[in-house]
């Protein structure tokens, strides 16, 4: 009855803990993003599974590889089952504590006994609890911290889940633009290679000087220069992605062109307010300050005294036949209340410890949220300058063709000289290449919008990315 007691009072004892509970700090957020031209109320890009904003079906099943193999993802789930195990080791502060002992008689020398050891003919089995009435609210926030702690683990693994997609995207948008590059100087080399020949028989035929035939022949040159150039960054982009896979290096295989990438017409952002909700590096910060807030009730708890159940149970005889014989069971159970005194100073001291770092941890969780409106910003601002100058540039593209005709035409009639072929030649190279740039800065401003609304899951939905993954596989099924 006595225990039944103490167990309704550490029952009630436990509706109420020292030291502040977390409420999340007021952040002002705007109505809509700066740069969003679309409605705030159309639902968010970020709400789209990865494998319908991605429509390449080689880069689908590169990023499928990265979710399974990648050794950064693995280590992060490793970590996630570290802290799961903390916060059950915390939770069993909430149950007693039990060892147990037992003795048997002691080995003699030559017929001594050993001073100091007790009867060696006594047998006996021994219990020891010791219970913790959470007076105070210690284990309570030591739980909470330690619940904080795992759930910021989840969020990290959901970011690093989101940075890997968006990383391999990106990854693969960069190739695809070398390639596209390298396709662009290999067509320009062939063109300066037909320049060349015709300015070296123009040569021969004393009907130019020299001097052109060098200004051709160092335009042919630039154009290999860039063509060795675009292949080098191609193998050390294969190598990257390799990395993401957690491949060896190798080769990676190409699905769509650049200019054949599909991405949704409308990439509309949503309300600013649902970032503090699916970011998962802002719910990461958030459950970081939770636990530190935590942390300053276990340490203030710590300066109360602690009111423990203590006691002993068990059997003994000295006989071992006789052990479990009646009138050999003992008990002992009382409480047991311990309280800080030379060390109450270093206790204080604690507690101040851990408020300060709650501070920091509100100080850093507000600074991951401007980092976010501002990631987002910039990606909208990405998304819609990268399109306007994708448009200008194919006009411009369409023009230096044409100029380009022209003056080999007239060129070749004798009606111009060897420089308007050679800055006509020289500008639509220059100017091919820049569009290829164009094009992968408005797909991976896609990839960043997303990466920054922190897609693929809808606001309160945690882990969901692993469901969604399981629904992928389905689909291609």
């Amino acid at each position: 009855m006595r225990i039944l007691s103490l167990l309704g009072l550490s029952g009630l004892l436990l509706a109420c803990a020292v030291g502040p509970d977390y409420s999340r700090p007021d952040i002002p957020t705007n109505d809509s993003f700066r740069m969003a031209k679309e409605a705030a109320d159309l639902p968010s890009l970020a709400n789209m599974p990865w494998w319908e904003l991605y429509q390449d079906a080689e880069l689908r099943k590169l990023i499928e590889i990265a979710l399974e193999e990648n050794k950064d993802l693995e280590r992060t789930v490793a970590t996630i089952e570290e802290f799961e195990a903390r916060l059950f080791i915390a939770r069993t502060d909430y149950i007693p504590q039990m060892t147990g002992t037992v003795n048997g008689p002691l080995v003699r020398h030559g017929g001594a006994r050993i001073p100091g050891f007790p009867n060696p003919f006594n047998y006996y089995l021994q219990g020891n609890l010791a219970w913790e009435i959470d007076v105070w609210g210690r284990i309570r926030r030591s739980n909470e911290a330690a619940r904080g702690d795992l759930l910021a683990r989840e969020e990290n693994r959901r970011a690093m889940v989101l940075q890997l997609v968006g990383g391999v995207a990106q990854a693969y948008f960069d190739l695809r633009q070398f390639d596209l590059q390298l396709e662009i100087a290999e067509r320009t080399l062939k063109a300066w290679n037909e320049s060349v020949r015709i300015s070296q028989a123009r040569h021969r035929q004393g009907l130019i000087h020299g001097l052109d035939v060098e200004q051709f022949q160092a335009e042919r040159e630039n154009a290999a220069a860039r063509i060795a150039d675009f292949k080098r960054q191609t193998i050390q982009k294969e190598n990257e992605l390799s990395l993401l896979l957690g491949r060896n290096p190798g080769q990676i295989s190409r699905g769509q062109s650049l200019t054949d990438q599909v991405v949704p017409p409308v990439v509309p952002a949503g309300l600013p307010s649902e970032l503090l909700q699916r970011r998962p590096d802002v719910v990461q910060a958030e459950q970081q300050l939770a636990a530190a807030t935590a942390r300053i009730g276990a340490a203030k708890a710590d300066r109360f005294p602690k009111l423990s159940l203590t006691g002993l149970l068990g059997i003994a005889n000295p006989s071992l036949s006789k052990l479990f014989a009646s009138g050999g069971d003992f008990e002992v159970l009382g409480p047991t209340l311990i309280g800080p005194i030379l060390n109450a100073q270093s206790l204080g001291f604690q507690q101040h410890a851990a408020e300060a770092q709650a501070r920091q941890a509100v100080a850093q969780y507000k600074q991951t949220i401007l980092v976010a409106f501002k990631e987002v910003e910039d990606a909208l601002a990405g998304v819609s300058t990268a399109r306007e100058q994708a448009a200008a540039q194919e006009r411009q593209v369409s023009a230096l063709k044409t100029a380009l005709r022209l003056a080999n035409l007239r060129y070749k009639g004798g009606l111009a000289n060897y420089l308007d072929v050679l800055i006509a030649q020289r500008n639509l190279f220059d100017v091919e290449l820049a569009l290829a740039t164009t094009r992968r800065l408005y797909l991976t401003s896609v990839v960043q919008l997303y990466k920054a609304l922190g897609g693929g899951w809808s606001p309160g939905e945690q882990g969901q990315e692993w469901a969604l993954s399981q629904q992928w596989k389905e689909t291609k099924r």
